[in-house]
């Protein structure tokens, strides 16, 4: 029989999704499952994405350009300009989602075999995109004890060496929902300047910040123009995950360029996602804010319920819909699972992810699990309860 190829035996399994067999199969014994695991809003989408989609009257679905349709690009960067990010229609590709965005960039800017730079613990697809362009992910760890704070400057520019070509940032942060300040971007820049690196900075929780916070695009940074790429998707903005539509933004014209012919490569980004990403720009502020509302509700009795759990420590955080949680398990890979697969409360259970997928450097969270704060407040009040009874029994329990 043909071997398979050893990029795809490289090739990551999903932290996320890797326990999904052992939750069909609590499932099938009908367990009710709550899944704290995934980033699958239950936000409804808005009604003018969604009427988009219900009156569409082509009598042919046909391809568009390749870097995404020009009425959408065109719409696309009114509304950049109305957050304060002045860039042109020219300086965006539409793309297949902000994965495709995030991999057409590697693979414009970096080789194989050249390194890319993020604080951990980061987005566990990263390390499947590195290996997809065949380029290797350096972490430097943040802490929970510090609330994952951007590491200090000098640990960064330790694990510079001549195979560095950027450095990746999510902001707000999946999974730790931590909200990098303008303080700690202008740091970053300085270091982005010094070597001339690339600055990839994945903005796709743009609008998740709490407290009054305010989120500060890397796109506005000055002095390094031509070192910033901006990644972007309508998943969670809009609560469209299944239409797969994302951006890659820069002012740099030859990444642009560059990305062009990867996106030729696919022909076009999806059609019907890009109808419904047009008239989602059309959606009212007062949108964003009753999802604010409900989000900041969400997060303010999760930490709390969590944080009374003997053992627990949970993080504030500022931003998206995730944090990352300390708990007094010896290892929450078979917490995980074992919650799927020997556990129930009041015949229910609780999905969650484990955190070392999260991270590069080995051993770390090995106690930590992400936690999605993505149900209604009733169902996260029967999982915080499910939880605390499984870590009173769990044999692992430190």
């Amino acid at each position: 029989m043909p071997l398979i190829s050893d990029k795809g035996k490289l090739m990551p399994a999903s932290p996320i999704r890797k326990l999904v067999p052992y939750s069909e199969e609590a499932k099938r014994k009908g367990r009710k499952v709550y899944h704290l695991n995934i980033g699958q809003p239950d936000i409804p989408t808005p009604d003018v994405a969604l009427n988009a989609l219900r009156t569409i009257n082509l009598k042919v679905i046909e391809y568009s350009h390749s870097a995404g349709n020009d009425s959408y690009r065109r719409k696309l960067a009114t509304y950049y300009k109305k957050i304060g990010i002045n860039i042109d229609h020219t300086e965006m590709l539409i793309t297949t989602g902000g994965s495709e965005a995030i991999l057409f960039a590697l693979m414009s800017c970096v080789n194989p075999g050249e390194e890319v730079i993020t604080p951990e613990p980061f987005y566990a697809n990263y390390n499947g995109f590195a290996t997809t362009a065949g380029i290797k992910i350096v972490p430097v760890t943040s802490y929970i004890k510090e609330d994952f704070a951007l590491p200090p400057i000098r640990d960064i520019e330790k694990k510079i060496t001549s195979k560095t070509k950027g450095i990746i940032v999510c902001n707000p942060n999946n999974p730790t929902g931590y909200l990098y300040s303008k303080e700690e971007l202008l740091h970053l820049k300085e270091i982005v300047r010094k070597h001339d690196l690339f600055l990839f900075s994945d903005e796709a929780y743009r609008e998740f910040c709490y407290d009054g916070a305010e989120h500060f695009s890397a796109m506005n940074l000055e002095g390094i123009v031509n070192n910033v790429i901006m990644l972007d998707s309508v998943s969670k903005r809009y609560s469209e995950c299944g239409v797969r539509i994302g951006a890659l933004v820069t002012r740099n014209k030859e990444v642009i360029s560059t990305a062009l012919k990867f996106a030729q490569a696919r022909l076009s980004p999806p059609g019907l996602g890009q109808i419904v990403g047009e008239a989602s720009i059309d959606t009212p502020d007062a949108y964003f804010k009753e999802v604010n509302r409900e989000y900041t509700a969400r997060r303010n009795y999760m930490v709390e319920a969590l944080n009374k759990i003997p053992g627990v420590y949970c993080p504030k955080p500022k931003g998206a819909f995730y944090t990352v949680v300390k708990l007094p398990v010896d290892d929450a890979d078979k917490f995980a699972q074992w919650l799927l697969e020997e556990f129930e409360y009041n015949n229910q259970t609780v999905m969650v992810a484990p955190a070392s997928g999260f991270y590069s450097t080995p051993g770390s969270g090995k106690n930590e699990v992400r936690i999605a704060y993505v149900l209604k407040i009733d169902d996260l009040k029967n999982a915080m309860e499910t939880l605390e009874e499984a870590l009173k029994v769990y044999p692992g329990k430190v």
